[in-house]
């Protein structure tokens, strides 16, 4: 994430991951059925109670950004995970940050952060060009590492990241695909996988916001600086710096790696010297036969954001924090969407997807007022506290236990999975970013490419 957002960027992130309760009474208005977890869905792997608090672990954020400054005020909010140390290169940026982390030690250089005994975990939302440089220093200093998403601009970047992740069996690596802790995203995609819209076909997500992705500042340095997602040699383009959740969760989805993509793009809007893309269309296939389709344009907001997944007996809609069901005629009836709250869409019925949908109909009003309040980067950061103190803790009782020049350390971890939370590590990481890397590459070629699986190795 770019380490020195303006607040409309910060804005539009936030409203991109995010529900908004005006959508939800324009959803009233038109016709779904929602589909809505509870406080503890199903996963397919990883515990779902985030409401335990494990024991604190001391912080350090690299990238005081408008991201950056999301994220220290998100941990500012968690009891168990305090913010010891900012560092960015830009001093205005650490000052600002600095009323979120009053008690925050303040460093110019990522390197003398590091450097600190006690900070124990690192979250870096610099701008993704620099990510390679800065989690790897991290990892070889003994930090947890969370590392936004996309991890690098260069397949050859996230590479590196994933193999020092993997590596360091001592450190916790999250990255920072944030959907793949939300509650609402597990249970739906379970409800998905368990066969109730049938056999899935397609799928499709949009991004239409207006904003040119333009930052100005007071010196040609400066703006070089924060402008560089226009560059096609720093950026991921659109399908990368926005994209790559969508991309992720249909690869999450489909438990499978794109074999192709395809695309077309181009500076329609803002002719003002970028090299990057300002309107996109994408297509990724899967070996299966399922295609994606995403488009993204920096020039109209009409219709905002959304994701649809098409199935033989329904679909299913995502926007923002909430989902729908809409059900085909034909398709067999599940006994529970009789009961279950529905919202019209235009001339369409959509099933509100809420986990134990009969017994949350009286809850429906409070359920969705709660869900409110904890975003997908709260769930994320909730998730990276708390593996990493299970990790912190099984690394300190196997070398109490056994001395730490014992094997079977890495074993011992990987059996530790009490307790651990739903979050992408490195190898979901990796493999979203060389996605999202190459259907860029799609793009901008304007021409369908390979992905070969020796792409997404390790």
């Amino acid at each position: 994430m770019n380490e020195n957002e303006s607040e409309l960027s910060r804005y539009n992130r936030r409203d991109f991951i995010r529900s908004t309760t005006t959508f939800g009474a324009m959803m009233a208005l038109m016709g779904g059925v929602p589909l809505q977890a509870e406080d503890k869905p199903a996963a397919d792997s990883g515990a779902t109670n985030y409401s335990t608090v494990s024991a604190p672990v001391s912080c350090g954020v690299i990238g005081c950004g408008a991201w950056g400054r999301e994220i220290i005020q998100t941990l500012g909010a968690l009891p168990n995970a305090p913010v010891v140390a900012i560092c960015d290169g830009y001093e205005p940026m650490l000052r600002r940050s600095k009323e979120s982390a009053p008690n925050a030690e303040t460093f110019t250089d990522y390197h003398k952060l590091l450097e600190k005994k006690e900070v124990e975990a690192v979250i870096v939302a610099t701008p993704t060009h620099q990510h390679r440089e800065i989690v790897e220093a991290a990892l070889k200093a003994g930090k947890h590492v969370y590392c936004e998403a996309p991890l690098a601009s260069t397949v050859e970047d996230a590479r590196a990241i994933a193999k020092a992740a993997k590596a360091a069996i001592k450190s916790n690596f999250q990255s920072g695909l944030q959907l793949r802790s939300d509650p609402q995203k597990q249970f739906v995609l379970g409800f998905v996988r368990s066969g109730a819209i049938g056999k899935t076909v397609m799928a499709r997500s949009q991004w239409h916001k207006k904003q040119s992705w333009r930052r100005p500042a007071a010196s040609p340095e400066r703006e070089q600086a924060l402008n560089w997602r226009l560059r096609k040699e720093t950026s991921t383009g659109l399908i990368g710096e926005i994209g790559i959740h969508q991309l992720d969760l249909m690869n999450w989805l489909v438990r499978e790696r794109p074999s192709w993509a395809a695309g077309y793009g181009g500076i329609l809007a803002y002719p003002d010297g970028r090299d990057v893309q300002d309107t996109i269309q994408s297509v990724v296939g899967y070996s299966g036969g399922v295609n994606f389709s995403y488009d993204c344009t920096l020039a109209n907001s009409f219709d905002a954001d959304y994701d649809i997944i098409y199935g033989t007996d329904a679909a299913v809609m995502f926007r923002e924090d909430k989902a729908w069901l809409f059900k085909e005629v034909d398709a067999p009836l599940l006994g529970w969407e009789v009961y279950a709250r529905k919202d019209m869409f235009y001339k369409e019925t959509g099933i509100t997807l809420v986990m134990n949908a009969s017994k949350s109909v009286q809850k429906a009003a409070s359920a969705e007022a709660a869900a409110n309040l904890s975003s997908p980067l709260h769930y994320a950061l909730v998730a990276f506290i708390t593996n990493s103190g299970i990790v912190r803790s099984g690394v300190k009782d196997f070398i109490d236990s056994y001395g730490a020049d014992a094997e079977g350390l890495a074993e011992t971890l990987a059996s530790l999975t009490k307790g651990r939370l739903h979050a992408a590590g490195y190898q979901e990481g990796f493999e979203a970013t060389v996605s999202a890397i190459l259907a860029n590459e799609a793009v901008m070629k304007g021409q369908k490419i390979a992905l070969e699986k020796e792409s997404f190795e390790i």
